[in-house]
C-alpha cells in the first residue's frame, strides 16, 4: 500500500511539473505577466514565421487528447484546413524562456502562438479584422485555457497586429502542409500593410470586447485589389472579377447609428468599399438595403445594420459567413 501511495504521489507531482513547464498552461500564481520594461527596438519589423513542411504526429506526445481545468481537448492529427474566429490574447515575460508544450523554449519576441488543438508545430495566418493586419505565426504551444479565447500570441505577434491592449477578435487560418508544399499559402500580389497605424479611437465593441473602430493602416495601392486593406473575400479572389450590373442598388455612405452592426470588410479607398458593397448586394439581395459604407480616419468600412439585438446581428453574420465564406465581426455602436 505504501508503494502505491508513493506511486500516486509521484504521478501527481509529474502532472504539476508538466503543467508548469507549458508556457501557455493555466495562468495564475505569483507575479503578473506583461511586457519587458525596455523591449528590443524594431520589433515591428520582425519577419513573420516562414512556413515549412513539418511532420504531423499521429499519436503520442502533443497529439494525445488531454484535459485542463476540467475540459477535454482532442488535437488535430491530420493535414486538414482549419479556420476559426474568436478572441486572441498574448503572453509575455512571465513565460519567457519557459518550455512550451512542444518542448521548445517560449520566446516572446519570436513569431509564435499557442492553440488548444492545432498540430504542434503548425503554421497559421492570424488577422485582426479591426485594422486588416495579418501575421503568420508558428504554433508551438497549447492554450489559452479560457473559454472565450482561441489563440495566445507571442508579444511580437500581438504587437504587429496591434493587440497589446488586451483581448480582441481575430481570424485564424491554418496553413496546411499541402499549402506550404505547393506555395498556395503565399499572397504575392495582396496589398502590403504599412508598419504604423493611425491614432486609436476606441468607440465600438465587438461581443463585449472593446474594438478600436478608427484603427487604420495605410496600404500600398495595387490595381488587382484597388488598395483593399482587408481581404474580405477568400484568398486570391479579385473583386474586379464580377462585372457591375446596372440593377445593383447604388452604394450608400452614411453616418453610423446606434445598434449592432455586422462588419464585412474595411478598405483604404472608398471605391473599393463601394465596389464590394455592390458585389455583396448582388450575391445576397436580402442584405442590399442594410449595407452602408462608414468612413472614419481614412478607412472605409462596409457594415450591415443596424440590428436591434446582438442575437439578430449574429444571425445576419452567420448568413454572411455561409453565403460569402467571410468571417464578419459584430460591432456595437452606442
Amino acid at each position: 500500500m505504501a508503494s502505491q501511495r508513493q506511486l500516486v504521489g509521484w504521478l501527481a507531482a509529474a502532472t504539476l511539473v508538466l503543467l508548469a513547464g507549458c508556457a501557455s498552461g493555466p495562468r495564475g500564481g505569483a507575479g503578473r505577466d506583461g511586457a519587458d520594461a525596455n523591449p528590443p527596438s524594431g520589433l515591428g519589423q520582425v519577419p513573420d514565421a516562414e512556413p515549412r513542411v513539418e511532420p504531423i504526429r499521429g499519436s503520442g506526445g502533443t497529439s494525445k487528447p488531454y484535459t485542463v481545468l476540467g475540459r477535454s481537448y482532442v488535437p488535430i492529427t491530420d493535414d486538414r484546413p482549419f479556420r476559426e474566429t474568436g478572441l486572441a490574447s498574448w503572453y509575455g515575460r512571465k513565460f519567457h524562456a519557459q518550455s512550451t508544450a512542444s518542448g521548445e523554449p517560449y520566446d516572446m519576441y519570436a513569431m509564435t502562438a499557442a492553440h488548444k488543438t492545432l498540430p504542434l508545430p503548425s503554421y497559421a495566418r492570424v488577422r485582426n479584422p479591426a485594422n486588416g493586419r495579418e501575421v503568420i505565426v508558428r504554433v508551438n504551444d497549447r492554450g489559452p485555457f479560457h473559454d472565450d479565447r482561441v489563440i495566445d500570441l507571442s508579444y511580437t505577434a500581438a504587437l504587429k497586429l496591434d493587440l497589446l491592449r488586451g483581448v480582441a477578435p481575430v481570424e485564424i487560418e491554418r496553413l496546411t502542409n499541402e499549402d506550404i508544399r505547393t506555395g498556395a499559402w503565399r499572397r504575392g500580389d495582396a496589398p502590403v500593410l504599412a508598419q504604423q497605424a493611425a491614432p486609436i479611437a476606441a468607440v465600438a465593441a465587438a461581443d463585449g470586447v472593446a474594438v478600436p473602430a478608427a484603427l487604420t493602416a495605410p496600404v500600398v495601392a495595387t490595381s488587382r485589389y484597388d488598395a483593399m486593406e482587408v481581404a474580405a473575400l477568400p484568398p486570391m479572389t479579385p473583386l474586379a472579377a464580377a462585372p457591375v450590373q446596372p440593377a445593383t442598388p447604388a452604394p450608400r455612405t452614411a453616418a453610423a447609428g446606434p445598434g449592432f452592426w455586422v462588419q464585412l470588410g474595411a478598405f483604404s479607398q472608398r471605391e473599393g468599399a463601394q465596389r464590394f458593397q455592390q458585389q455583396v448586394a448582388r450575391e445576397m439581395p436580402p442584405l442590399a438595403n442594410t449595407l452602408n459604407v462608414f468612413s472614419e480616419n481614412g478607412t472605409h468600412r462596409l457594415q450591415s445594420g443596424p440590428y436591434a439585438s446582438r442575437d439578430t446581428a449574429r444571425d445576419a453574420a452567420e448568413q454572411v459567413r455561409n453565403g460569402l465564406q467571410l468571417a464578419p465581426v459584430i460591432v456595437e455602436r452606442r
